[in-house]
């Protein structure tokens, strides 16, 4: 089954506790700082069922959404019914994605990335987002590391139950190819006291912070930043999530 299809239905009932608020908080700490103010254009990447493009939206960016899941998607314009704000929100793949023109900033976060399996795919998407970079705009992402796979969640086992509806998440790590599968199974009650039953698998690649940063000046992007998205300091060994923030600079010089 494709990932992000019946899971989207459920996919804000179990991600009710995720920091959306406090990445949108530092994600506009980084527009102050990098010269992204208000009002700009801001495309949020991978933005799934939009929760976090819609905090943008709220503090007064301009925003875009791009996510390759219809069913993601059809859950964040139905948000949008909800707001006074307009969301351009585009069904596209992020290794190949189109806007109409440039915009101030890109953003990526909850481990987006990471579902891009092969270098030349990260590799693609940075080069793309490197040429509908506005000159000296910026990019904000994180990533899942390899250390996180391995040591934190791979070969284990996640249960949640909820009052309607529960989940089964088992992960399995491989070292040798640095991919991590989900297989994701859900119970969802239709009707009482029937519950419908179903799977996804999801896959993830970690990657080093050395790596993503070469990938990042091969795409033609200058590396301003890479901390720790937990603590926001110097990233360490057992760092378990990071961010980069890039900066678009071969516009500047022509």
């Amino acid at each position: 089954m494709e990932a992000y299809s019946d899971f989207a239905e459920v996919y804000d009932i179990f991600m009710d506790e995720t920091p959306y608020a406090q990445w949108a908080q530092f994600l506009q700490t980084c527009f102050a700082k990098y010269g992204v103010n208000t009002s700009d254009l801001v495309l949020d990447l991978g933005c799934g069922t939009g929760t976090l493009t819609r905090l943008l939206a709220q503090a007064g960016y301009d925003m875009i959404g791009v996510d390759v899941s219809q069913d993601m998607l059809s859950i964040a314009m139905e948000k949008q019914e909800e707001g006074d704000f307009t969301i351009l929100y585009l069904l596209q793949d992020m290794r190949e994605f189109e806007l109409y023109g440039t915009v101030k900033a890109v953003v990526s976060v909850c481990d987006s990335i990471n579902y891009l399996l092969e270098e030349e795919d990260v590799l693609q998407t940075f080069r793309l987002v490197n040429n509908y970079l506005d000159p000296g705009g910026i990019f904000v992402f994180d990533f899942n590391t390899n250390y996180k796979y391995e040591y934190v969640i791979g070969d284990s086992c996640i249960a949640e139950n909820r009052e309607d509806c529960s989940f089964i998440w088992e992960n399995y790590y491989d070292p040798m190819t640095q991919i991590n599968q989900y297989d994701v199974t859900v119970f969802v009650q239709e009707e009482e006291p029937l519950y419908r039953k179903f799977t996804e698998t999801h896959y993830q690649r970690g990657y080093t912070v050395t790596r993503m940063e070469g990938l990042l000046q091969k795409a033609g992007l200058q590396v301003l930043e890479c901390i720790d998205a937990d603590t926001h300091e110097a990233v360490t060994e057992t760092s378990e999530r990071v961010y980069f923030i890039a900066q678009e600079c071969s516009k500047l010089t022509k």
